[in-house]
């Protein structure tokens, strides 16, 4: 956060000044400190120099697109979060949005309120990383074991037999979430409200379920298991009727 207001710093980067205005001034009315940017280059210099909290990223820029432009800053290490904003909205595009790093995805036209309300729900979800990154949750409480794996949220580390798995945050969350109600079959709204923070398209959660299976099936019998029309439940094979 701005270390002089004490309030979140959002860059806001898209190519139309009348997105940038609206967005700004909305955003500055509930309270957040803004920077925008019309140009994909000029966003990055800004992310890398500016430290912003989030990011309301277009995807169509004229130079360096969003996509583009939030390759390079996971590529850096920053994970500032995204919330995508673009007039595409097939199903292809927000997978590959949120698969890059992204948090969110938000079409055109769009209402501002629940721009706002998305950028919130963004920054919560954050805050409760960095406080899981800090200790507060230490120690053994911190731990989810279901069979052969752990995952401790205090460090951000996933195991499974005793190997390493190395997730993204949105994997990390999803697993998290699932290892939170073993056995439970979990609907996918639940897992879009608990992990995603907002309704989003069901197709997201079925391909994040699948890459936590591609790097989760090779160390051990499947773990996480399709209701067929409902959802999804993590338990082991053992545990099926």
């Amino acid at each position: 956060m701005s270390e002089q207001t004490n309030k979140p710093r959002v860059l806001v980067v898209d190519d139309e000044r009348n997105i940038r205005d609206l967005v700004g001034t909305a955003l500055r009315f509930h309270g957040f400190e803004v920077v925008s940017a019309a140009r994909g280059y000029e966003a990055l210099e800004l992310a890398r120099s500016g430290t912003p909290d989030l990011l309301v990223l277009d995807v169509m820029l004229p130079d360096l697109d969003g996509f583009e432009l939030c390759r390079r800053l996971r590529a850096d290490g920053d994970d500032v979060p995204v919330i995508f904003l673009t007039a595409r909205d097939a199903p292809a595009d927000t997978v590959h949005g949120l698969t890059l790093g992204g948090d969110d995805y938000v079409t055109k036209p769009f209402s501002v309120e629940a721009l706002v309300a998305r950028a919130r729900a963004v920054l919560r979800r954050g805050a409760r990383r960095e406080s899981s990154d800090g200790g507060v949750l230490g120690g053994d409480q911190a731990v989810l074991t279901v069979a052969d794996l752990e995952l401790d949220e205090s460090r951000w580390e996933v195991r499974r037999g005793g190997t390493p798995v190395d997730l993204s945050p949105t994997e990390f969350r999803l697993l998290a979430f699932l290892m939170r109600h073993p056995g439970q079959v979990l609907t996918k709204a639940q897992l879009l409200e608990h992990v995603w923070g907002f309704g989003t398209q069901s197709q997201v959660v079925e391909t994040y379920v699948s890459y936590l299976r591609r790097k989760l099936d090779p160390l051990g019998p499947p773990l996480i298991h399709t209701q067929r029309g409902v959802g999804y439940a993590l338990r082991p094979s053992t545990d099926l009727p």
